[in-house]
Parts: C-alpha cells; structure tokens; sequence
C-alpha cells in the first residue's frame, strides 16, 4: 500500500518561506522609512508649520512607501476633489496602507480621523496630532463628540477630512454598515460628504499582521452627497445614502 501524500507540497513550502522573508524586508523598509520621514516632519512642522508635514505625507512618504509592495494605484473621480472648499471623505477600510493610498490620489491636503488608542503609540501618536488629525474615543460620547467639533471646524475652514465609518477594518474586504456619529460633522460644517470606494486591497495587504503581496489598487471618487439644510437627526440617513454610494462604487470596480 502507498503511502498517502503529503497535503503540503514542498515547492508550497518553499515560496511560502520566501514570502516570510520578503515581508521581512518590506516590514524593516516600511517602519524605517516611515520613522524616518516622521523624523522629517517634525523639524519641517516647527519651522514652516502643519502644511509641511502634510505635503511631505502626500509627496514622499505615500508615494514611496507604495513601491515596496508593489502597489500600483489607479484612480478615478479625483477631478472632484481639487475645487477649493471642504468636504467629508467616506471611505471603506480593508488594511493600513489604505492611508499611504489616499494620500496619493487625493490632489490636496488631507486630514483623517484616527482612534484615540494611535495617539499614545510613542513618536507616531505626536506626528499625526503635529498633522492636525482628529482623535476619536469611541468609548466617551463626550470627548468622541468635541472630537467631531474639531472634525467640523476643519471641514468649515474649506479642509477635507477623511473617515472610515465602518468603525473597523473589514478583515475580507467586504463592506460593513457604517456607522453615523461622524456624518455629525458635515452636517455641522454644512459641507457634503464624498463617497470613496477602495477595492483591491484585501488582496495585497492582509487586515491583520503584515502578509504583504504585488496588486493593483483601484479608488473610485464619487459624486459629492450635499448636506446643506441637513439637520443633526437625519445623520442616520445621509450614512445610509453614503454606504449605498460607496458599496455601488466598489461594485462597478470590481466588474
């Protein structure tokens, strides 16, 4: 009687290794160029201010992070985007390097809305606050709502500000129901909310760890949802009009 075969093939085994020591490399890359250019910023943040440290995320950093994987971005919609004038960006979430990803694309500053927990990682909790970045605790309604003044304050001034309200990262890529305590802050602002769909991500980056593979990343930019006349009670609504925008975005992507 033959023996049975092995599941695992070797040659299976022997890329998979490779694999490791590939994600390895681009780990030791990832962390040093981004503590580099944080280091950067610092110093450019204290002699010519916030903006500094913003172009450097969407001039250097982004775009030469990205070229590791490699990643490549192709983008669609970001006419809309360069008109002056604030605006709340939507989006899904699948894997950090969705940041690195928007700062491309979008042709100006950006702002995001990060958990509160990121601001007391050592050295990268400072750049992001140096980056004017708005800290969320999602387990005080009282702080996480003068965190959505801040957000509307921005979005006042003419800034866009990011969001992923999923609340999470979607660990396969399939988009969740949003959550609408931060639609508060357009409607506040008076300023529309911009549905952005990400698609391809889950199959270069995984949600969890750092199991990294070459792919293509697409973003659709899609029509602005105005909040002009909106009252803070209808936030519920505009999330669900902005989820439905964004899930039909990522299905025309993904044709």
């Amino acid at each position: 009687m033959s023996e049975p075969q092995s599941r695992v093939q070797p040659g299976a085994l022997g890329v998979e290794a490779l694999w490791r020591v590939v994600n390895l490399v681009q780990f030791v890359f990832t962390v040093g160029w981004t503590a580099f250019w944080i280091s950067v910023a610092f110093l450019a943040t204290l002699f010519a201010g916030k903006r500094a440290s913003l172009w450097l995320a969407r001039r250097v950093w982004a775009p030469g992070l990205l070229p590791s994987g490699p990643v490549w971005v192709e983008a669609r919609g970001v006419e809309r985007l360069r008109a002056p004038g604030g605006a709340l960006l939507v989006a899904n979430h699948s894997a950090y390097l969705d940041i690195p990803v928007l700062f491309k694309v979008v042709p100006r500053a950006l702002h995001f809305v990060a958990k509160r927990e990121l601001a007391r990682v050592p050295l990268l909790g400072w750049y992001i606050a140096a980056m004017g970045m708005v800290f969320v605790d999602r387990h005080d309604r009282q702080a996480a709502l003068r965190s959505l003044g801040v957000a509307a304050s921005l979005l006042a001034r003419g800034e866009l500000v990011v969001t992923f309200p999923e609340g999470t990262r979607s660990p396969d890529g399939t988009l969740r129901p949003f959550k609408h305590g931060g639609f508060l802050a357009a409607i506040e602002a008076g300023v529309p909310v911009v549905p952005v769909a990400i698609e391809g991500m889950s199959r270069v980056m995984a949600p969890r760890g750092f199991r990294f593979r070459p792919g293509r990343v697409r973003v659709a930019i899609g029509e602005p949802i105005p909040t002009a006349g909106m009252a803070h009670d209808q936030r519920a609504e505009l999330a669900r009009r902005a989820e439905e925008a964004v899930r039909r975005l990522l299905a025309e992507l993904e044709r």
